[in-house]
């Protein structure tokens, strides 16, 4: 089980982003990508390797409109490009809710299909990119890993515990080797 990093909870474009990791890939697969929808309130189906290639492809432009948020750069005109027709994919409209108090969700009118999944992924991208979330949008600093998070503590460098970890294990392992060869 991989360890969510800070933000994904809230942004379903940042957990699509991260599902390809250094060392694995949560959407390897047709039945993968299906499962990962559906374990994020967008059940769908997908079918075979143009349906993959649909999420993988949105995933790939999500992950360039990240990265050059983060860099301070333009992200490439493609990318923006794939964004916004996979959110135009679904006829969605917006509807009001009221549980503490108004708010405002995106209702599809073809729920449960792959074009509805596809539109909320880019929608969700939309808006971290355009919205409050982009300034904190970081990649994780440990070296070999590509996935990204929000950066709403200063101290914050990584996007898991686990990272972390693995970057001051290997801080203290060079410390010791250096000590080592020093008093020879």
């Amino acid at each position: 089980m991989v360890t969510a990093a800070p933000g994904e909870e809230r942004s379903l474009a940042l957990a699509l982003v991260n599902t390809s990791r250094s060392t694995a890939d949560d959407l390897a697969a047709p039945g993968d990508a299906a499962s990962w929808l559906g374990d994020h309130g967008l059940p769908a189906a997908v079918t075979g390797t143009d349906g993959l290639s649909r999420l993988t492809d949105l995933r790939a432009a999500v992950r360039e409109l990240l990265a050059a948020l983060a860099e301070g750069r333009a992200p490439e005109a493609t990318a923006v490009d794939a964004v916004n027709a996979a959110a135009r994919a679904d006829a969605a409209a917006p509807r009001l809710t009221w549980h503490a108090g108004p708010s405002r969700e995106w209702h599809s009118t073809r729920p449960e299909s792959l074009d509805a999944a596809v539109a909320a992924l880019a929608r969700d991208a939309i808006e971290v990119v355009s919205g409050d979330l982009g300034p904190l949008v970081r990649p994780c600093e440990a070296h070999g890993c590509i996935r990204y998070y929000f950066r709403e503590h200063a101290r914050r460098r990584w996007c898991s515990t686990t990272c972390g970890d693995r970057v001051r294990a290997a801080r203290h392992h060079r410390l010791l080797v250096e000590q080592r060869e020093g008093s020879r």
